[in-house]
């Protein structure tokens, strides 16, 4: 089949030399395939200027494949022949190779033309170059989970936020009654920490928080152990597959690695240095629990620990 013809095959009733001028003028670039050769039988002159590859070279599928990224090229062959097989519309993006041996974006419309019958003819189609398009869609991926990663993110701390341990809690509940399986959760809160901001100031006051949220954090030392800022001057630790003996040694080890850092606070009648309150709760969950009982029973037992003169960790022992 001649350029002219295929041109024709396209739109027959418009004046071809019309058509084949207004095609060869535009960024799209239209293509047709003989499906009982499956080679090219027209590709607009405007492949050269985008991929680098001759008009002429363009001879089979084959060809088409070949300059396609490797990562894209299976699914990209296969999702185009099953469909142009059922005779359906379709259209797919993938990397195309250019000649220098870059990849650009390619969008590729395909139509299918059927015969009297109803078999299928040829396929005829666009390449579209995306390549700008697909840049424009990374950045705002990449804001988008920046912005995400923002939502469940303490701003000052840089730790998981309240709304990100509310996600966790609920998945980690859910877990543990499934699985019969022990929960613990440490709460924890530094001590007179508004007697440490009247003294030190608040910007003091926002180094401490950094401070303890870090050394706290290194608390958690497997791969689900998670740890948050709860809120205020309150942090939580959520330990999955861990019963109370276990939790304590950690509850131990968090209270240990604040005094370390031996952080002066003048204001303070627990200690010379900054250090924490604990409220620890362990459960095997079962379906007639409720996790909100079990967040309110690890609160009020660190309202015991401060009313027991702070500086320590109330448990069920």
């Amino acid at each position: 089949m001649s350029e002219m013809d295929a041109v024709s095959a396209i739109s027959p009733k418009l004046d071809i030399a019309f058509y084949k001028t207004l095609l060869e003028s535009t960024n799209a670039i239209p293509w047709q395939i003989e499906w009982s050769t499956l080679q090219f039988s027209y590709i607009g002159p405007q492949i050269e200027a985008l991929l680098g590859w001759s008009q002429d070279s363009w001879k089979s599928v084959e060809d088409w494949a070949e300059r396609m990224h490797p990562e894209d090229r299976d699914w990209a062959v296969d999702y185009c022949v099953s469909q142009s097989k059922a005779g359906a519309d379709h259209e797919a993006d993938y990397r195309a190779l250019t000649k220098d041996g870059e990849y650009i974006w390619i969008r590729d419309v395909v139509h299918v033309v059927r015969d009297n019958e109803g078999a299928v003819k040829s396929l005829i189609g666009f390449m579209f170059d995306i390549s700008e398009r697909k840049k424009i869609e990374d950045k705002l991926f990449d804001l988008q989970k920046e912005l995400e990663d923002l939502s469940f993110k303490d701003g000052l701390t840089n730790v998981a936020n309240r709304r990100m341990f509310d996600s966790v809690i609920e998945v980690e509940w859910t877990n543990a009654r499934r699985n019969n399986q022990p929960l613990s959760l440490i709460l924890f809160d530094i001590d007179f920490f508004k007697q440490f901001n009247d003294i030190y100031g608040h910007i003091q006051g926002d180094d401490c928080l950094k401070k303890v949220a870090k050394v706290l954090s290194q608390g958690a030392t497997r791969s689900r152990d998670f740890f948050a800022r709860y809120g205020g001057e309150e942090f939580v630790l959520v330990l999955p597959e861990t019963d109370n003996e276990a939790a304590r040694k950690v509850a131990d080890r968090c209270r240990s690695l604040v005094f370390r850092e031996q952080i002066p606070h003048q204001g303070s009648s627990a200690s010379q240095v900054i250090t924490v309150s604990m409220g620890l709760g362990s459960t095997v969950p079962q379906h007639t629990d409720n996790l909100k009982d079990f967040l309110h029973l690890v609160d009020q037992r660190l309202y015991l620990a401060k009313q027991q003169g702070r500086n320590r960790m109330v448990d069920a022992g």
